[in-house]
């Protein structure tokens, strides 16, 4: 567990099959504690979690992030939210489904993304400083210090879910915190714009 920004823990947990590390986040953002998309915790980082117990919520990113959820939820009982238009192709019964334009306890923007590779795939913005975006399965940490799309055949119709994306560059943001890859903490909106510029 490793505090990449004011407030914001990330731990990682490789995976073999995608040879990718998944990230898990905890959020302290005011009173709120808060956890998004977690993979396996290290006892060192179910440790620093502990220490700023009760946790508030679980937020899931799309339905193939949901990882260690059920478990976390249980642990350090606290609510799950989910994306609305994923709840029903998932295992769990959050208690409570999110949506676009959203704004979730502790002041996270809910931002919908369409036609991606589930329906109700979303990125949270924390608008302080210079901006934070956090997304999922949305755009790829690879390789380090850049971003990627998915590979073409996880997309119905890949020009459809770029153009989804640009959606982001309306938000100003300077941290991008994936889900899957390498994060980057600054200039991550510009490679986001090169991306969709050079994938346009």
């Amino acid at each position: 567990m490793k505090q990449i920004l004011s407030d914001i823990w990330q731990w990682s947990w490789f995976s073999d099959e995608k040879q990718l590390d998944f990230n898990g986040l905890f959020l302290v953002i005011g009173e709120h504690k808060i956890l998004v998309d977690p993979p396996p915790m290290t006892a060192e980082a179910r440790a620093v979690v502990r220490r700023h117990e009760p946790i508030d919520y679980i937020i899931i990113t799309n339905r193939d992030h949901l990882r260690e959820a059920a478990v976390y939820q249980a642990e350090f009982r606290c609510q799950m939210r989910v994306p609305e238009a994923d709840a029903a192709q998932m295992d769990v019964k959050p208690a409570t489904t999110y949506k676009d334009g959203e704004l979730l306890p502790g002041g996270i923007w809910v931002i919908h993304l369409k036609d991606q590779k589930s329906p109700g795939e979303s990125a949270l913005f924390i608008e302080r400083g210079r901006g934070v975006l956090i997304v999922g399965d949305a755009l790829i940490g690879k390789p380090a210090g850049s971003v990627c799309l998915l590979p073409p055949e996880k997309y119905v119709d890949l020009q459809k879910a770029k153009n989804g994306l640009r959606r982001l560059l309306k938000y100003n943001f300077d941290s991008l915190l994936v889900g899957d890859g390498t994060s980057i903490l600054v200039g991550g909106k510009q490679q986001v714009e090169q991306l969709l510029s050079v994938t346009s």
